[in-house]
Protein backbone atom coordinates (compact mmCIF):
# COMPACT_ATOMS: atom_id res chain seq x y z
CA UNK A 1 0.00 0.00 0.00
CA UNK A 2 1.24 3.16 -0.90
CA UNK A 3 2.64 5.15 1.89
CA UNK A 4 0.81 9.09 1.73
CA UNK A 5 3.47 10.23 4.43
CA UNK A 6 6.47 10.06 1.51
CA UNK A 7 4.15 12.45 -0.23
CA UNK A 8 6.35 15.50 0.47
CA UNK A 9 4.93 19.35 -0.25
CA UNK A 10 1.41 17.44 -0.72
CA UNK A 11 -1.57 19.79 0.67
CA UNK A 12 -4.80 18.21 -0.28
CA UNK A 13 -6.69 20.68 2.68
CA UNK A 14 -5.62 24.31 0.21
CA UNK A 15 -8.03 22.42 -2.84
CA UNK A 16 -10.21 20.87 -0.81
CA UNK A 17 -10.82 24.57 0.90
CA UNK A 18 -10.33 26.38 -2.33
CA UNK A 19 -13.34 23.93 -4.28
CA UNK A 20 -15.52 24.66 -1.27
CA UNK A 21 -15.09 28.15 -0.96
CA UNK A 22 -15.38 28.74 -5.18
CA UNK A 23 -18.89 26.30 -4.71
CA UNK A 24 -19.70 28.19 -1.70
CA UNK A 25 -19.86 31.71 -3.65
CA UNK A 26 -21.83 29.97 -6.53
CA UNK A 27 -24.26 28.59 -4.48
CA UNK A 28 -24.80 31.94 -2.50
CA UNK A 29 -24.99 34.41 -5.36
CA UNK A 30 -27.21 31.82 -7.00
CA UNK A 31 -29.72 31.63 -3.76
CA UNK A 32 -28.95 35.71 -2.76
CA UNK A 33 -32.98 36.65 -3.47
CA UNK A 34 -34.33 33.78 -0.94
CA UNK A 35 -31.49 34.41 1.43
CA UNK A 36 -32.36 38.21 1.32
CA UNK A 37 -36.38 37.19 1.56
CA UNK A 38 -36.65 34.29 3.95
CA UNK A 39 -37.76 31.90 1.08
CA UNK A 40 -36.26 28.58 2.21
CA UNK A 41 -36.56 25.50 -0.43
CA UNK A 42 -38.88 23.16 1.85
CA UNK A 43 -41.51 23.22 4.02
CA UNK A 44 -39.39 21.11 6.52
CA UNK A 45 -36.78 23.48 6.36
CA UNK A 46 -38.90 26.17 7.79
CA UNK A 47 -40.16 23.76 10.43
CA UNK A 48 -36.41 22.44 11.53
CA UNK A 49 -35.66 26.39 12.34
CA UNK A 50 -38.71 26.53 14.52
CA UNK A 51 -37.75 23.71 16.48
CA UNK A 52 -34.50 25.34 17.05
CA UNK A 53 -36.01 28.53 18.42
CA UNK A 54 -38.09 26.80 20.99
CA UNK A 55 -34.90 24.48 22.15
CA UNK A 56 -33.54 28.44 22.51
CA UNK A 57 -36.34 29.45 24.19
CA UNK A 58 -36.72 27.19 26.99
CA UNK A 59 -38.06 23.74 25.45
CA UNK A 60 -36.77 20.69 27.01
CA UNK A 61 -33.93 19.12 25.21
CA UNK A 62 -36.25 15.70 25.55
CA UNK A 63 -39.48 17.28 24.82
CA UNK A 64 -39.32 16.27 21.34
CA UNK A 65 -43.15 17.55 21.18
CA UNK A 66 -44.32 20.84 18.25
CA UNK A 67 -46.61 22.46 20.55
CA UNK A 68 -48.06 24.48 18.17
CA UNK A 69 -49.04 22.42 15.59
CA UNK A 70 -52.18 20.55 16.59
CA UNK A 71 -52.60 22.09 20.15
CA UNK A 72 -55.58 20.16 20.92
CA UNK A 73 -52.88 17.20 20.87
CA UNK A 74 -49.63 17.64 20.71
CA UNK A 75 -47.15 16.46 17.80
CA UNK A 76 -44.63 14.49 18.96
CA UNK A 77 -41.62 15.19 16.14
CA UNK A 78 -39.55 12.16 15.04
CA UNK A 79 -36.40 14.65 14.08
CA UNK A 80 -33.27 14.06 16.15
CA UNK A 81 -31.70 16.48 17.76
CA UNK A 82 -28.69 16.21 16.23
CA UNK A 83 -29.47 17.80 13.48
CA UNK A 84 -30.24 20.55 15.73
CA UNK A 85 -26.89 21.06 17.19
CA UNK A 86 -24.92 22.58 14.98
CA UNK A 87 -27.94 25.23 14.32
CA UNK A 88 -28.00 25.77 17.93
CA UNK A 89 -24.47 26.54 18.58
CA UNK A 90 -24.45 29.18 15.51
CA UNK A 91 -27.50 30.38 16.77
CA UNK A 92 -26.98 30.61 20.17
CA UNK A 93 -23.41 31.44 19.89
CA UNK A 94 -23.92 34.52 17.97
CA UNK A 95 -27.28 36.00 19.41
CA UNK A 96 -25.73 38.12 22.04
CA UNK A 97 -23.35 39.58 19.44
CA UNK A 98 -26.01 40.01 16.45
CA UNK A 99 -29.10 39.99 17.65
CA UNK A 100 -31.73 36.63 17.05
CA UNK A 101 -32.51 37.30 13.10
CA UNK A 102 -29.10 38.32 11.64
CA UNK A 103 -28.00 35.22 13.96
CA UNK A 104 -30.44 33.20 12.17
CA UNK A 105 -29.72 34.40 9.14
CA UNK A 106 -25.90 33.59 9.65
CA UNK A 107 -26.51 30.41 10.69
CA UNK A 108 -29.51 29.23 7.52
CA UNK A 109 -26.78 30.01 5.41
CA UNK A 110 -23.41 28.62 7.30
CA UNK A 111 -24.93 25.26 8.50
CA UNK A 112 -25.62 23.87 5.42
CA UNK A 113 -21.94 25.40 3.66
CA UNK A 114 -20.47 23.38 6.47
CA UNK A 115 -22.13 19.73 5.80
CA UNK A 116 -20.62 20.39 2.27
CA UNK A 117 -17.51 20.99 3.61
CA UNK A 118 -17.53 18.11 5.60
CA UNK A 119 -18.25 15.93 2.74
CA UNK A 120 -16.17 17.60 0.83
CA UNK A 121 -13.17 16.77 3.21
CA UNK A 122 -14.14 12.92 2.98
CA UNK A 123 -14.46 13.09 -0.81
CA UNK A 124 -11.03 15.00 -1.22
CA UNK A 125 -8.93 12.71 1.41
CA UNK A 126 -9.92 9.59 -0.49
CA UNK A 127 -9.47 11.21 -4.02
CA UNK A 128 -6.01 12.01 -2.45
CA UNK A 129 -4.94 9.09 -1.45
CA UNK A 130 -6.15 7.07 -4.52
CA UNK A 131 -5.35 9.67 -7.18
CA UNK A 132 -3.02 13.00 -6.45
CA UNK A 133 -3.85 16.45 -4.91
CA UNK A 134 -5.41 18.27 -8.24
CA UNK A 135 -7.86 15.17 -8.52
CA UNK A 136 -8.61 15.70 -4.82
CA UNK A 137 -9.85 19.45 -5.71
CA UNK A 138 -11.76 18.68 -8.73
CA UNK A 139 -13.33 15.65 -6.76
CA UNK A 140 -14.73 18.76 -4.64
CA UNK A 141 -15.13 20.98 -7.18
CA UNK A 142 -17.29 18.48 -8.72
CA UNK A 143 -19.55 18.48 -5.89
CA UNK A 144 -20.91 21.49 -6.53
CA UNK A 145 -21.87 20.68 -10.21
CA UNK A 146 -23.87 17.64 -9.16
CA UNK A 147 -27.48 18.85 -8.67
CA UNK A 148 -29.02 16.74 -6.33
CA UNK A 149 -26.09 17.25 -3.99
CA UNK A 150 -25.81 21.06 -4.19
CA UNK A 151 -29.74 21.23 -3.52
CA UNK A 152 -29.14 19.43 -0.49
CA UNK A 153 -26.23 21.90 0.84
CA UNK A 154 -27.35 25.36 -0.45
CA UNK A 155 -28.17 27.86 2.27
CA UNK A 156 -31.59 27.79 3.45
CA UNK A 157 -31.17 24.14 3.49
CA UNK A 158 -31.12 23.13 6.90
CA UNK A 159 -33.50 19.92 7.54
CA UNK A 160 -31.34 16.74 7.56
CA UNK A 161 -30.74 15.33 4.30
CA UNK A 162 -27.34 16.96 4.17
CA UNK A 163 -25.67 15.56 7.27
CA UNK A 164 -27.72 12.05 5.90
CA UNK A 165 -25.15 12.31 2.87
CA UNK A 166 -22.30 13.12 5.25
CA UNK A 167 -22.66 9.96 6.91
CA UNK A 168 -22.56 7.72 4.29
CA UNK A 169 -19.26 9.66 2.63
CA UNK A 170 -18.09 9.54 5.94
CA UNK A 171 -18.46 5.62 6.37
CA UNK A 172 -17.19 4.95 2.62
CA UNK A 173 -14.22 7.44 3.75
CA UNK A 174 -14.25 5.21 6.78
CA UNK A 175 -13.76 1.99 5.08
CA UNK A 176 -10.74 3.39 2.88
CA UNK A 177 -8.15 3.10 5.86
CA UNK A 178 -5.31 0.98 7.20
CA UNK A 179 -6.81 -0.46 10.06
CA UNK A 180 -9.46 -3.69 10.10
CA UNK A 181 -11.18 -2.73 13.74
CA UNK A 182 -10.56 1.69 13.36
CA UNK A 183 -11.91 1.90 10.36
CA UNK A 184 -15.02 -0.41 10.98
CA UNK A 185 -15.60 1.26 14.09
CA UNK A 186 -15.31 4.86 12.25
CA UNK A 187 -18.05 3.32 9.46
CA UNK A 188 -20.22 1.93 12.43
CA UNK A 189 -19.74 5.64 14.21
CA UNK A 190 -21.06 7.45 10.66
CA UNK A 191 -23.92 5.07 10.31
CA UNK A 192 -24.70 4.97 13.65
CA UNK A 193 -25.19 9.33 12.86
CA UNK A 194 -27.15 8.62 10.14
CA UNK A 195 -29.46 6.43 11.69
CA UNK A 196 -30.18 7.78 14.35
CA UNK A 197 -30.84 11.58 11.85
CA UNK A 198 -33.29 9.51 10.20
CA UNK A 199 -34.24 5.50 9.28
CA UNK A 200 -33.81 6.18 5.80
CA UNK A 201 -30.36 4.83 6.03
CA UNK A 202 -30.99 1.47 7.60
CA UNK A 203 -30.92 -0.07 3.50
CA UNK A 204 -27.39 1.70 4.14
CA UNK A 205 -26.19 0.30 6.68
CA UNK A 206 -27.28 -2.85 5.70
CA UNK A 207 -25.05 -2.49 2.17
CA UNK A 208 -22.09 -1.42 4.01
CA UNK A 209 -22.56 -4.74 6.64
CA UNK A 210 -22.56 -6.60 3.30
CA UNK A 211 -19.34 -4.98 1.98
CA UNK A 212 -17.30 -5.76 4.92
CA UNK A 213 -19.13 -9.22 5.40
CA UNK A 214 -17.52 -9.76 1.59
CA UNK A 215 -14.26 -8.17 2.88
CA UNK A 216 -14.21 -11.17 5.20
CA UNK A 217 -15.12 -14.11 2.80
CA UNK A 218 -12.50 -12.67 0.53
CA UNK A 219 -9.68 -12.85 3.53
CA UNK A 220 -10.26 -14.29 7.30
CA UNK A 221 -7.73 -11.57 8.07
CA UNK A 222 -10.16 -9.19 7.76
CA UNK A 223 -13.11 -10.02 9.26
CA UNK A 224 -12.56 -7.53 11.72
CA UNK A 225 -13.93 -4.95 9.86
CA UNK A 226 -17.38 -6.23 9.90
CA UNK A 227 -16.72 -7.13 13.92
CA UNK A 228 -15.79 -2.95 14.27
CA UNK A 229 -18.46 -2.02 12.17
CA UNK A 230 -21.08 -3.31 14.18
CA UNK A 231 -19.95 -3.24 17.74
CA UNK A 232 -19.27 0.50 16.57
CA UNK A 233 -22.72 1.05 15.43
CA UNK A 234 -24.77 -0.89 18.15
CA UNK A 235 -22.62 0.99 20.49
CA UNK A 236 -22.94 4.27 19.47
CA UNK A 237 -26.47 4.00 18.68
CA UNK A 238 -27.79 3.40 22.06
CA UNK A 239 -25.09 6.41 23.66
CA UNK A 240 -26.78 8.49 20.59
CA UNK A 241 -30.46 7.37 22.14
CA UNK A 242 -29.63 8.33 25.29
CA UNK A 243 -28.15 11.82 24.48
CA UNK A 244 -30.71 12.79 22.39
CA UNK A 245 -33.89 10.72 23.00
CA UNK A 246 -33.55 10.18 26.67
CA UNK A 247 -35.94 7.42 28.56
CA UNK A 248 -38.54 9.89 29.79
CA UNK A 249 -40.60 8.33 26.23
CA UNK A 250 -40.03 4.62 24.84
CA UNK A 251 -43.04 4.59 23.05
CA UNK A 252 -42.54 2.28 19.99
CA UNK A 253 -42.36 4.18 16.89
CA UNK A 254 -41.98 3.00 13.26
CA UNK A 255 -40.51 5.95 12.18
CA UNK A 256 -37.23 6.99 14.12
CA UNK A 257 -34.71 5.17 16.52
CA UNK A 258 -35.98 2.90 19.23
CA UNK A 259 -34.62 0.43 22.08
CA UNK A 260 -35.59 -2.73 18.86
CA UNK A 261 -33.27 -1.11 16.41
CA UNK A 262 -30.72 -0.80 19.11
CA UNK A 263 -31.45 -4.57 20.43
CA UNK A 264 -31.30 -5.69 16.46
CA UNK A 265 -28.03 -4.47 15.68
CA UNK A 266 -26.35 -5.25 19.13
CA UNK A 267 -27.64 -8.97 18.55
CA UNK A 268 -26.36 -9.18 15.42
CA UNK A 269 -23.30 -7.23 16.63
CA UNK A 270 -22.17 -10.14 19.73
CA UNK A 271 -23.82 -12.76 16.86
CA UNK A 272 -20.91 -11.65 14.66
CA UNK A 273 -18.03 -11.10 17.35
CA UNK A 274 -18.85 -14.88 18.42
CA UNK A 275 -18.31 -16.14 14.89
CA UNK A 276 -14.99 -13.86 14.64
CA UNK A 277 -13.27 -15.38 17.59
CA UNK A 278 -13.81 -19.34 16.53
CA UNK A 279 -10.81 -20.83 14.39
CA UNK A 280 -10.96 -20.07 10.54
CA UNK A 281 -13.78 -21.61 9.28
CA UNK A 282 -14.57 -22.09 5.23
CA UNK A 283 -16.67 -19.85 3.69
CA UNK A 284 -20.10 -21.53 4.03
CA UNK A 285 -19.99 -21.63 7.57
CA UNK A 286 -19.13 -18.24 7.50
CA UNK A 287 -22.30 -17.24 5.43
CA UNK A 288 -24.26 -19.54 7.68
CA UNK A 289 -23.35 -17.75 10.42
CA UNK A 290 -23.80 -14.11 9.91
CA UNK A 291 -26.86 -15.39 8.19
CA UNK A 292 -28.06 -16.49 11.90
CA UNK A 293 -26.63 -13.41 13.69
CA UNK A 294 -28.92 -11.45 11.60
CA UNK A 295 -32.00 -12.87 11.35
CA UNK A 296 -31.60 -13.68 15.65
CA UNK A 297 -31.55 -9.73 15.48
CA UNK A 298 -34.52 -9.31 13.17
CA UNK A 299 -36.74 -12.21 15.20
CA UNK A 300 -35.77 -9.92 18.30
CA UNK A 301 -37.17 -7.12 16.57
CA UNK A 302 -40.19 -8.59 15.28
CA UNK A 303 -41.16 -9.81 18.41
CA UNK A 304 -40.27 -6.48 20.23
CA UNK A 305 -42.48 -4.25 17.61
CA UNK A 306 -43.93 -6.31 15.29
CA UNK A 307 -45.70 -3.24 13.62
CA UNK A 308 -42.79 -2.14 12.84
CA UNK A 309 -41.61 -4.97 9.97
CA UNK A 310 -43.28 -2.91 7.27
CA UNK A 311 -42.33 0.47 6.23
CA UNK A 312 -43.15 3.62 8.77
CA UNK A 313 -45.49 4.53 5.82
CA UNK A 314 -47.43 1.14 5.41
CA UNK A 315 -50.38 2.00 7.90
CA UNK A 316 -50.54 5.56 6.50
CA UNK A 317 -54.57 6.28 6.03
CA UNK A 318 -55.64 5.71 2.72
CA UNK A 319 -56.87 9.22 2.93
CA UNK A 320 -53.38 10.91 3.70
CA UNK A 321 -52.00 8.52 0.94
CA UNK A 322 -53.46 9.70 -1.78
CA UNK A 323 -53.61 13.43 -1.36
CA UNK A 324 -50.70 13.83 0.40
CA UNK A 325 -48.10 11.06 0.35
CA UNK A 326 -48.40 10.66 -3.51
CA UNK A 327 -47.34 14.02 -4.28
CA UNK A 328 -44.42 14.56 -1.91
CA UNK A 329 -42.39 13.86 -5.53
CA UNK A 330 -38.55 13.52 -3.39
CA UNK A 331 -40.49 10.20 -2.07
CA UNK A 332 -41.44 8.59 -5.05
CA UNK A 333 -39.06 6.87 -8.16
CA UNK A 334 -37.30 7.81 -10.63
CA UNK A 335 -40.27 6.84 -12.96
CA UNK A 336 -42.70 9.20 -11.29
CA UNK A 337 -40.39 12.48 -11.70
CA UNK A 338 -40.02 15.16 -13.99
CA UNK A 339 -37.88 14.41 -17.79
CA UNK A 340 -35.11 17.19 -16.12
CA UNK A 341 -34.14 14.46 -13.66
CA UNK A 342 -32.84 12.23 -16.30
CA UNK A 343 -29.90 14.02 -17.36
CA UNK A 344 -28.49 14.35 -13.67
CA UNK A 345 -29.02 10.74 -13.57
CA UNK A 346 -27.14 10.13 -16.97
CA UNK A 347 -24.36 12.29 -15.40
CA UNK A 348 -24.48 9.78 -12.17
CA UNK A 349 -24.63 6.91 -14.11
CA UNK A 350 -21.61 8.10 -15.81
CA UNK A 351 -19.85 8.53 -12.90
CA UNK A 352 -20.89 4.80 -12.23
CA UNK A 353 -19.42 3.67 -15.17
CA UNK A 354 -16.12 5.26 -14.79
CA UNK A 355 -15.83 3.67 -11.03
CA UNK A 356 -16.07 0.38 -13.23
CA UNK A 357 -13.51 1.28 -15.04
CA UNK A 358 -11.07 2.58 -12.44
CA UNK A 359 -12.38 -1.01 -10.45
CA UNK A 360 -10.84 -2.86 -13.83
CA UNK A 361 -7.91 -1.24 -14.26
CA UNK A 362 -6.80 -1.00 -10.17
CA UNK A 363 -4.22 -3.66 -9.13
CA UNK A 364 -2.90 -4.69 -5.23
CA UNK A 365 -5.21 -3.13 -2.90
CA UNK A 366 -6.70 -0.48 -5.10
CA UNK A 367 -8.50 -3.42 -6.78
CA UNK A 368 -10.09 -4.64 -3.77
CA UNK A 369 -11.01 -1.08 -2.83
CA UNK A 370 -12.45 -0.31 -6.02
CA UNK A 371 -14.48 -3.11 -6.13
CA UNK A 372 -16.21 -2.15 -2.22
CA UNK A 373 -16.54 1.46 -3.88
CA UNK A 374 -18.37 -0.06 -6.66
CA UNK A 375 -20.60 -2.30 -4.78
CA UNK A 376 -21.64 0.62 -2.73
CA UNK A 377 -21.61 3.06 -5.25
CA UNK A 378 -24.61 0.42 -6.95
CA UNK A 379 -26.31 0.53 -3.66
CA UNK A 380 -26.90 3.63 -3.58
CA UNK A 381 -28.07 4.19 -7.33
CA UNK A 382 -30.42 1.46 -6.82
CA UNK A 383 -31.72 3.04 -4.02
CA UNK A 384 -32.18 6.03 -5.68
CA UNK A 385 -34.07 4.84 -8.68
CA UNK A 386 -36.63 3.76 -5.92
CA UNK A 387 -36.56 6.51 -3.67
CA UNK A 388 -35.63 9.88 -5.37
CA UNK A 389 -34.15 11.86 -2.67
CA UNK A 390 -31.45 8.99 -1.96
CA UNK A 391 -30.28 9.46 -5.30
CA UNK A 392 -28.30 12.11 -3.28
CA UNK A 393 -26.38 8.97 -1.62
CA UNK A 394 -25.47 8.22 -5.08
CA UNK A 395 -24.21 11.38 -6.28
CA UNK A 396 -21.76 12.34 -3.22
CA UNK A 397 -20.16 8.66 -4.71
CA UNK A 398 -19.82 9.90 -8.38
CA UNK A 399 -17.81 12.82 -7.11
CA UNK A 400 -15.06 10.85 -7.39
CA UNK A 401 -14.76 9.35 -10.38
CA UNK A 402 -16.05 12.75 -11.76
CA UNK A 403 -13.14 13.89 -10.15
CA UNK A 404 -10.83 11.76 -11.76
CA UNK A 405 -11.99 12.37 -15.55
CA UNK A 406 -12.02 15.97 -15.17
CA UNK A 407 -8.42 15.15 -13.96
CA UNK A 408 -7.60 13.08 -17.68
CA UNK A 409 -9.87 16.16 -19.31
CA UNK A 410 -6.88 18.59 -17.85
CA UNK A 411 -4.28 16.47 -19.08
CA UNK A 412 -5.89 16.20 -22.76
CA UNK A 413 -5.96 19.96 -22.62
CA UNK A 414 -2.66 20.98 -21.74
CA UNK A 415 -1.25 17.96 -24.50
CA UNK A 416 -3.11 19.27 -27.31
CA UNK A 417 -1.94 22.46 -29.53
CA UNK A 418 -4.61 22.72 -31.72
CA UNK A 419 -7.58 25.28 -30.46
CA UNK A 420 -10.23 23.19 -32.05
CA UNK A 421 -9.33 20.10 -29.92
CA UNK A 422 -8.76 22.42 -26.67
CA UNK A 423 -12.81 23.37 -27.30
CA UNK A 424 -13.96 19.75 -27.54
CA UNK A 425 -12.23 19.24 -24.29
CA UNK A 426 -13.63 22.71 -22.55
CA UNK A 427 -17.19 21.42 -23.98
CA UNK A 428 -16.90 18.06 -23.23
CA UNK A 429 -16.14 18.57 -19.48
CA UNK A 430 -18.61 21.34 -19.78
CA UNK A 431 -21.57 18.79 -20.39
CA UNK A 432 -19.87 16.14 -17.78
CA UNK A 433 -20.44 19.45 -14.61
CA UNK A 434 -23.84 20.34 -16.52
CA UNK A 435 -25.63 17.54 -18.48
CA UNK A 436 -28.71 19.40 -17.83
CA UNK A 437 -28.33 22.70 -20.23
CA UNK A 438 -28.65 21.30 -23.45
CA UNK A 439 -32.45 20.13 -22.05
CA UNK A 440 -32.67 23.29 -20.41
CA UNK A 441 -32.25 25.53 -23.11
CA UNK A 442 -34.30 23.26 -25.66
CA UNK A 443 -37.06 23.68 -23.09
CA UNK A 444 -36.92 27.40 -23.11
CA UNK A 445 -36.81 27.69 -26.81
CA UNK A 446 -39.61 25.25 -26.80
CA UNK A 447 -41.89 26.82 -23.95
CA UNK A 448 -45.12 27.78 -24.99
CA UNK A 449 -46.42 32.01 -23.01
CA UNK A 450 -49.12 29.95 -21.51
CA UNK A 451 -49.13 27.84 -17.81
CA UNK A 452 -50.02 26.64 -14.89
CA UNK A 453 -51.58 29.09 -12.84
CA UNK A 454 -50.47 27.17 -9.87
CA UNK A 455 -47.03 26.23 -9.05
CA UNK A 456 -44.42 25.79 -5.62
CA UNK A 457 -44.00 28.29 -2.61
CA UNK A 458 -40.84 29.79 -4.76
CA UNK A 459 -43.35 30.33 -8.17
CA UNK A 460 -46.67 32.00 -5.77
CA UNK A 461 -47.67 34.92 -6.17
CA UNK A 462 -49.18 34.99 -2.62
CA UNK A 463 -45.86 36.00 -0.91
CA UNK A 464 -46.12 33.79 1.25
CA UNK A 465 -43.18 34.38 4.09
CA UNK A 466 -44.24 38.59 4.56
CA UNK A 467 -48.06 37.34 4.21
CA UNK A 468 -47.13 34.79 7.16
CA UNK A 469 -45.73 37.84 8.87
CA UNK A 470 -48.69 39.68 8.81
CA UNK A 471 -50.47 37.55 10.80
CA UNK A 472 -48.64 38.47 13.87
CA UNK A 473 -50.97 41.75 14.11
CA UNK A 474 -53.77 39.52 15.18
CA UNK A 475 -54.57 38.08 18.40
CA UNK A 476 -53.13 34.83 18.93
CA UNK A 477 -55.07 31.95 17.85
CA UNK A 478 -55.35 28.56 16.21
CA UNK A 479 -55.49 28.65 12.46
CA UNK A 480 -56.90 26.02 9.79
CA UNK A 481 -54.87 26.60 7.01
CA UNK A 482 -53.65 23.86 4.29
CA UNK A 483 -50.42 21.38 5.28
CA UNK A 484 -47.79 23.11 3.23
CA UNK A 485 -47.93 26.70 4.28
CA UNK A 486 -48.46 25.73 8.11
CA UNK A 487 -44.33 26.02 8.83
CA UNK A 488 -44.31 29.57 7.36
CA UNK A 489 -47.46 30.58 10.01
CA UNK A 490 -45.13 28.83 12.85
CA UNK A 491 -42.45 30.91 11.61
CA UNK A 492 -43.28 34.12 11.06
CA UNK A 493 -46.25 34.32 13.12
CA UNK A 494 -46.61 33.32 17.17
CA UNK A 495 -50.03 31.53 15.70
CA UNK A 496 -50.75 27.81 15.76
CA UNK A 497 -51.65 25.60 13.14
CA UNK A 498 -53.90 22.43 13.29
CA UNK A 499 -51.57 20.40 11.07
CA UNK A 500 -48.72 20.30 9.01
CA UNK A 501 -47.02 17.66 6.64
CA UNK A 502 -45.86 15.64 9.25
CA UNK A 503 -47.67 12.01 9.36
CA UNK A 504 -47.25 11.94 13.21
CA UNK A 505 -50.09 14.45 13.21
CA UNK A 506 -52.38 11.84 10.64
CA UNK A 507 -55.48 12.51 12.45
CA UNK A 508 -55.26 16.44 12.45
CA UNK A 509 -53.65 15.95 8.79
CA UNK A 510 -56.81 14.03 7.87
CA UNK A 511 -58.88 16.72 9.21
CA UNK A 512 -57.45 19.66 7.12
CA UNK A 513 -57.50 17.21 3.61
CA UNK A 514 -61.21 16.42 5.08
CA UNK A 515 -62.78 19.48 5.56
CA UNK A 516 -60.93 21.39 2.34
CA UNK A 517 -62.28 18.23 -0.19
CA UNK A 518 -65.65 18.05 1.89
CA UNK A 519 -68.62 20.89 1.74
CA UNK A 520 -68.23 24.00 3.98
CA UNK A 521 -71.47 22.47 6.05
CA UNK A 522 -69.21 19.45 6.81
CA UNK A 523 -66.44 21.75 7.00
CA UNK A 524 -67.19 24.05 10.07
CA UNK A 525 -67.44 21.33 12.82
CA UNK A 526 -63.68 19.75 12.31
CA UNK A 527 -62.64 23.58 12.28
CA UNK A 528 -64.73 24.30 15.48
CA UNK A 529 -63.31 21.17 16.99
CA UNK A 530 -59.67 21.87 16.39
CA UNK A 531 -60.85 25.24 18.15
CA UNK A 532 -59.39 27.73 15.12
CA UNK A 533 -60.73 31.13 14.98
CA UNK A 534 -58.95 31.54 11.36
CA UNK A 535 -59.06 30.04 8.50
CA UNK A 536 -56.14 30.65 5.71
CA UNK A 537 -55.36 29.54 2.25
CA UNK A 538 -52.80 30.51 -0.65
CA UNK A 539 -54.69 30.03 -3.65
CA UNK A 540 -52.17 29.14 -6.00
CA UNK A 541 -50.20 26.67 -4.58
CA UNK A 542 -50.51 23.22 -5.44
CA UNK A 543 -51.84 21.46 -2.31
CA UNK A 544 -55.13 23.75 -2.94
CA UNK A 545 -55.31 22.93 -6.45
CA UNK A 546 -55.14 18.97 -5.37
CA UNK A 547 -58.43 20.10 -3.20
CA UNK A 548 -60.38 21.78 -5.67
CA UNK A 549 -59.61 18.87 -8.64
CA UNK A 550 -60.47 16.28 -6.14
CA UNK A 551 -63.25 17.71 -3.86
CA UNK A 552 -65.06 19.41 -6.70
CA UNK A 553 -66.98 22.24 -7.37
CA UNK A 554 -69.40 21.89 -3.98
CA UNK A 555 -66.16 21.74 -1.75
CA UNK A 556 -64.70 24.33 0.94
CA UNK A 557 -61.32 24.48 -1.25
CA UNK A 558 -63.43 25.34 -4.17
CA UNK A 559 -65.51 28.11 -2.65
CA UNK A 560 -62.64 29.74 -1.03
CA UNK A 561 -60.59 29.86 -4.50
CA UNK A 562 -63.68 31.33 -5.96
CA UNK A 563 -64.41 34.31 -3.55
CA UNK A 564 -66.99 32.86 -2.35
CA UNK A 565 -67.09 31.98 1.40
CA UNK A 566 -69.49 30.52 3.63
CA UNK A 567 -71.50 33.06 5.86
CA UNK A 568 -69.59 32.17 9.05
CA UNK A 569 -66.31 32.99 7.67
CA UNK A 570 -65.64 36.72 7.63
CA UNK A 571 -63.05 38.12 5.31
CA UNK A 572 -59.87 39.70 7.10
CA UNK A 573 -58.01 42.48 5.43
CA UNK A 574 -54.02 42.59 6.52
CA UNK A 575 -52.64 43.93 3.22
CA UNK A 576 -51.60 40.94 1.56
CA UNK A 577 -51.26 40.12 -1.44
CA UNK A 578 -54.74 39.03 -3.40
CA UNK A 579 -53.97 35.10 -3.41
CA UNK A 580 -53.12 35.14 0.77
CA UNK A 581 -56.92 35.35 1.63
CA UNK A 582 -57.83 35.24 5.78
CA UNK A 583 -61.22 34.44 7.21
CA UNK A 584 -62.35 34.87 10.90
CA UNK A 585 -64.65 31.88 11.98
CA UNK A 586 -67.67 33.04 13.31
CA UNK A 587 -68.90 31.91 16.25
CA UNK A 588 -72.27 30.15 16.16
Amino acid sequence: MEDRRLRAGEHPLRRILAAWLLVCVLLVAVSMQNILLGRFPDPDDVLRLVQVRDLLAGQSWFDLKQHRIDPTGTVPMHWSRLVDIPLLVVIGGLTPLLGQPLAELVGVVLVPLLALLVSMLFVGRMAWRLFDVETAGLACLAMGFLALLVFQFQPLRIDHHGWQICAVIGAMWAINGRTGWKGGALAGLAVALGIAISLELLPIAALFGAVLALRWLRDAKQRFWLVGYLQSLAISLAVIFAATRGFADLALYCDALTLPHIGFFAIAAGGVTALSLLPRLPWPIVVVGLGMAGLAGIAAFGLASPQCLRTPFGALDPLLRDYWYANVLEGRPIWDQPALVYPQLLQIVGGFAIAIHLWRKAEGWKRGWWSDYVLVFAGTLLLGLFVWRSMAFASVMAALPLGYLLKRGLEAFRRMERPLQRIGVILGMALVLIPSAPYLAAQRLLASTGGSDVGGIGMSSCDLFDSADALGRLDTATIFAPLDIGPAILQRSPHAVVATGHHRAELAMKDVITAFTGTPEDARPIIERHGARYLVMCTDLVEPDIYVKRGGDGSLASALRDGTPPDWLEPVDLDTPETFRIWRVRPE
